[in-house]
């Protein structure tokens, strides 16, 4: 399993496909996992080099409990650590919820690494959606079989054994740690209405995200927005039949416009 160091945190990856490159970064209390059992990979591999990513705090990758772990800037360098390990000068980038706002940080500190940004589930915004940190992090407190049992009991579904387990693998304390951090992005509001890669934003229309979404899509330059009725957060994020039709066509539409730019 490839492992690089980005100043003392290893940041776990794996590769799959062969192709343009395109980043998968997933959201929070997620990991690489979640792209194969949502149905994202076996599809996307056909046609790109997928580059995935453990984000800190999950899956493989190092899980530090200080929340100065997770400033916007060390998000970036995991992620252009992976490029520069890889050889990879530029590639696409598709994150959802945390990992579009790591694709939003890219977009601040690190714009020429990516060749086109598409960011599902998250605006740019310093507000959180529904649930405050404070919210999040008083459920995390108790571990994660009570924060599963909490979300199972808040949305009345038992989740299925896969996925509960997937969740029940983090670390509570570097999660706590993580969501602790400070979200704001400097200039970002400034920054998106400059963007000079491509942009593609989707959201679900019964997601806490889907105004501060709506409200970016006015403002980035010749950005691809995608809305989808009555699917929330977390249903989108599994709905690879819904998402991926209009993503695979902005990728294909800006892998071809960058062939005949060279």
């Amino acid at each position: 399993m490839p492992y690089v160091d980005n100043n003392g945190v290893k940041i776990h990856y794996h590769v799959e496909g062969e192709g343009p490159p395109l980043i998968l970064q997933h959201g929070f209390t997620s990991s690489i996992r979640n792209w194969y059992a949502n149905g994202y990979v076996e599809p996307l591999k056909q046609s790109y080099r997928l580059i995935l990513i453990d984000a800190r705090g999950h899956g493989r990758s190092d899980k530090p409990h200080e929340s100065a772990a997770y400033d916007a800037k060390s998000w970036v360098g995991d992620v252009t650590s992976v490029l520069d390990d890889l050889g990879v000068e530029t590639a696409h980038f598709l994150g959802y919820s945390m990992g579009g706002r790591i694709g939003f940080s890219i977009a601040a500190y690190a714009p020429e690494r990516v060749l086109s940004l598409i960011i599902g589930g998250m605006h740019p915004y310093d507000r959180a959606g529904n649930v405050t940190t404070e919210d999040r992090v008083r459920n995390l407190r108790g571990g994660m079989e009570a924060y599963v049992s909490n979300q199972e009991a808040s949305s009345g579904v038992k989740l299925d054994p896969d996925r509960r387990a997937r969740l029940l693998d983090n670390d509570y304390e570097a999660l706590i740690a993580a969501i602790s951090a400070p979200r704001a992005i400097p200039g970002i509001e400034e920054t998106i209405t400059k963007l000079p890669m491509p942009c593609m934003l989707y959201v679900g229309e019964a997601d806490a995200f889907h105004p501060g979404v709506e409200e970016a899509s006015k403002v980035i330059p010749g950005v691809t927005y995608a809305s989808f009725p009555g699917l929330d957060h977390g249903e989108v994020s599994m709905r690879s039949d819904v998402v991926l039709p209009p993503v695979t066509e902005f990728l294909s539409s800006v892998v071809q416009q960058t062939a005949v730019a060279d």
